[in-house]
């Protein structure tokens, strides 16, 4: 009777919001207007976020049949790395691409990871928004609990299959299997399948997905973005099969996993109104100076009484009690304090010197060099610039330079033009580090461009991780790197341009001395031996006392008692120095040196005035 009662009442609650006399047909006066209105009212629905990126895949990378491929392995590779380095763990990641059909494609990923426990299975892949990083302040690849679940969603949309995983976390467990799809009426997860399997890793986790997608070479391929990180992760090792059965491997050149990072609070400079407000309410702390100690960073006792003096606020102010001017006070307190920066053990950077490595495996150049900016902040979030650059060898020099964008060692493939990253390439004067460039665009020279960001919030402009977000404090230090880099590049090109003319100047000297010495020979009337003395005076005297530069890094000419021909600079200036006593020479050449360094100063503090 209970029950009947209920209904009865939710009938009529229905029946006040709805009148039956709806379809009225005198327009929108009256009565009428407000009979529409409940009409349209009736439409009105919840939409759960699993249907809203059903239509709109395109924003998490699915717009197309090639690059969706890309994404999905990209998703399911970096939570791979992710977890092998939260475990402390040498990634080894295993990528394969099959071809069932004519663009259906099945991808595998499986890895040497920790394993995930069987209940969290079904949420982590067939659930959006759940993840654990969302709420953390630490650097991680993944970021919104999107990623790999988006993937299993859109390989259920073209292929109707489920995708499939097997996970063991210890030799001690089973290895437990789930097929699992995508309710996306209500964004939860729907098991097809599971059981436990037998499986010969000791730990780990392997997913397949079958998808709607096209494999093709190229600079935006599932090739290149694998090729990309294992130079920006040189202490994994990848091991990739594509569709036509090739396989490649991409050896660790490091054998450290870089520095674990740690959970930080947020600091007081990244708090905006609103969160500030929701902060309060949601403390439990019973006071504002210990809110003010205990909820941020690099905030102590001193520095909370001082923004509460600041805001016009009693220390002791519960904090669910202040309202929305006080919380408006306080922020502009915030700001006009003087608080150390945040923390940078959250940051995991791969190291200037790692970077280098990981270039060197898998680009064949002549010179790199590579450098790590101190760490730096934008809206209170902690972040570092590292950048690496290859110059010469088999690189093409007459197109535009390559870059490689990298975001918390993910390759960003996508937008490079709406990206910080060439933003702060194109803005830097290149015709001072020895490449050719016109204004407002990229060098061109055969080189190839490396950049990371790694920050505990990296800014992408959309939810598919593209491109970073033009911050003017990140445009700077990336800008700054990159003339760290382009310093080491000009002397570097300078020095190949020295050597080769010494090289050439070598070479005139041996076509044409013996051609000297038979025209004195002629002259003089000298014997066939006096000739051959007078040759090896005349080269004696040429080679005086310098050596060729070596091209190698960080290796000299050899010495074998005698100096070896090179002659550099100007015929004018060589003849110059001829007779005169070595210091002066030498005096000379400080001199010179002196000159060109300050020349190269003068251009570096205008490309810093610049930022």
């Amino acid at each position: 009777m209970a029950e009947k009662a209920k209904k009865e009442e939710k009938n009529r609650n229905k029946n006040n919001l709805f009148p039956e006399n709806s379809s009225g047909s005198n327009g929108g006066n009256g009565q009428n207007g407000d009979i529409i209105a409940f009409e349209l009212a009736k439409k009105q629905q919840e939409i759960s976020i699993a249907e809203f990126f059903e239509k709109n895949r395109h924003l998490l990378g699915f717009d197309n049949k090639r690059k969706a491929l890309l994404t999905a392995i990209k998703e399911a590779a970096d939570n791979s790395l992710d977890a092998c380095e939260e475990a402390g763990i040498l990634p080894e990641v295993h990528v394969e691409i099959i071809e069932m059909s004519e663009e259906k494609f099945r991808i595998s990923v499986m890895d040497n990871g920790p394993g995930i426990v069987k209940e969290q299975i079904p949420k982590i892949f067939a659930k959006l928004l759940y993840g654990s990083k969302f709420h953390t302040l630490k650097q991680a690849r993944g970021q919104q609990g999107i990623g790999i679940s988006a993937a299993a969603l859109y390989g259920q949309l073209t292929t109707g299959r489920p995708i499939r995983i097997i996970s063991k976390i210890s030799p001690n467990y089973p290895a437990y299997y789930y097929e699992l799809q995508i309710d996306t009426s209500r964004n939860a997860p729907e098991i097809i399948k599971q059981e436990e399997r037998e499986w010969d890793a000791a730990h780990g986790t392997k997913i397949e997905i079958d998808l709607e997608a096209i494999y093709q070479k190229g600079d935006q391929s599932v090739d290149e973005y694998l090729k990309e990180t294992a130079i920006i992760n040189p202490h994994a090792t990848l091991i990739y099969t594509n569709s036509k059965a090739e396989q490649f491997i991409f050896a660790r050149v490091v054998n450290e996993l870089p520095p674990q990072a740690k959970e930080i609070k947020p600091h007081p400079y990244g708090v905006e109104l609103g969160y500030l407000i929701k902060m309060l309410r949601n403390c439990e702390e019973r006071t504002l100076q210990s809110f003010l100690t205990r909820e941020f960073s690099r905030v102590g006792a001193g520095t909370a009484k001082e923004i509460c003096e600041k805001a016009a606020l009693l220390p002791n102010t519960k904090p669910q009690a202040i309202e929305r001017n006080q919380a408006e006070k306080l922020i502009s307190a915030i700001r006009q304090t003087k608080i150390i920066a945040p923390p940078t053990d959250c940051l995991s950077p791969i190291g200037a010197k790692n970077l280098e490595n990981g270039l060197r495996k898998e680009i064949n150049a002549e010179f790199y060099t590579s450098t790590a900016r101190p760490p730096s902040v934008y809206r209170g979030k902690p972040f570092i610039i590292e950048c690496a650059i290859a110059y010469g060898g088999k690189l093409k020099s007459d197109k535009a330079v390559t870059i490689m964008r990298f975001a918390n060692k993910v390759p960003l493939l996508y937008q490079q033009g709406a990206c910080a990253t060439t933003k702060a390439i194109t803005t830097t004067n290149w015709k001072a580090y020895g490449l050719s460039q016109s204004s407002g665009a990229l060098p061109v020279g055969p080189c190839v461009i490396a950049l990371h960001l790694a920050s505990v919030w990296a800014p992408f402009t959309s939810e598919a991780k593209e491109a970073i977000a033009h911050y003017p404090e990140i445009i700077k230090e990336m800008k700054l790197a990159l003339q760290e880099c382009g310093r080491e590049l000009t002397r570097y090109v300078n020095k190949k341009y020295r050597v080769n003319d010494a090289i050439k100047k070598k070479s005139y000297i041996e076509k044409y001395l013996p051609h000297i010495a038979i025209a004195l020979k002629e002259l003089l009337s000298l014997s066939e031996a006096d000739e051959k003395k007078l040759e090896e005076a005349i080269k004696e005297i040429l080679e005086k006392t310098r050596q060729i530069e070596s091209l190698s890094e960080g290796e000299e000419a050899p010495d074998d008692g005698r100096a070896p021909l090179g002659i550099s600079g100007s015929v004018e200036e060589e003849l110059e120095d001829v007779g005169k006593p070595e210091e002066d020479s030498e005096g000379h050449k400080r001199k010179k040196g002196r000159k060109r360094q300050g020349e190269m100063d003068e251009s570096e503090e205008f490309e810093d005035n610049d930022l």
